[in-house]
């Protein structure tokens, strides 16, 4: 169990045996880990900070979060379900508060059908649910971080309002944390991506516009229709 959990993770602390639902917590699995370590096949160490203290990773997970310590020039931005075991929001890691952001919340974020999440450099920008027209975002507050991450979001929202087309669905964002979608600042940067104001709020309309950016990779996961 400690392997599978090594190989499916990376690192293994507390949280981790919570998420995994492993029958008796942690400390079923910690005497195989404290083997493990010291026998030299993994390492003890506090890699993820505000997590549990005693924390286990494999030296190709410790490798890859020292390569990560340098933000790409292009941010990295994907699409999960929320139920995704890749999607550390609402399992390992809490999700964003909301308490700052403009208007009012309109759907409670969970790790439910239906539901997906944008990642930029590995932090939740987005949570929206299929078929429901509200949006949050989460984006820096300072430039010009904020910008490229607007960008980078609107941009990843119109290459899955494409991918829903070929579903016979679409993608209707009306609103943005509870503001209508055309006064939020992000709806400037949806319409640069080709979306398209409409009484009903942004839609992806343009067809021709829709192929240039189809030609970009999209590595969506297929989403339950809950």
């Amino acid at each position: 169990m400690a392997q599978q959990l090594l190989v499916r993770n990376g690192i293994v602390m507390r949280e981790t045996a919570a998420a995994e639902n492993v029958r008796g917590g942690y400390a079923a699995v910690y005497p195989a880990l404290k083997t493990m370590e010291e026998s030299g096949w993994i390492r003890r160490g506090m890699f993820v900070a505000g997590l549990g203290a005693a924390q286990f990773a494999t030296p190709a997970a410790v490798d890859m979060l020292r390569s990560l310590r340098a933000e790409p020039e292009r941010p990295e931005t994907v699409h999960l379900a929320a139920s995704d075991p890749a999607n550390p929001y609402g399992s390992l890691l809490p999700w964003v508060d909301r308490s700052g952001l403009e208007g009012s919340s309109e759907h409670t974020m969970a790790r439910a059908a239906g539901a997906g999440v944008i990642l930029v450099n590995g932090r939740l920008a987005a949570f929206f649910r299929r078929r429901n027209p509200a949006l949050q975002v989460f984006v820096p507050d300072d430039e010009p971080e904020r910008g490229k991450v607007a960008r980078e979001l609107a941009q990843k929202l119109a290459a899955i309002a494409i991918r829903y087309q070929t579903k016979r669905s679409g993608l209707l964002i009306a609103t943005i944390n509870g503001v209508d979608a055309g006064e939020h600042f992000l709806g400037r940067y949806l319409e640069d991506s080709g979306f398209v104001p409409t009484a009903a709020g942004f839609q992806m309309r343009r067809v021709a516009r829709a192929g240039s950016l189809a030609a970009e990779p999209v590595e969506e996961p297929e989403e339950d229709d809950a």
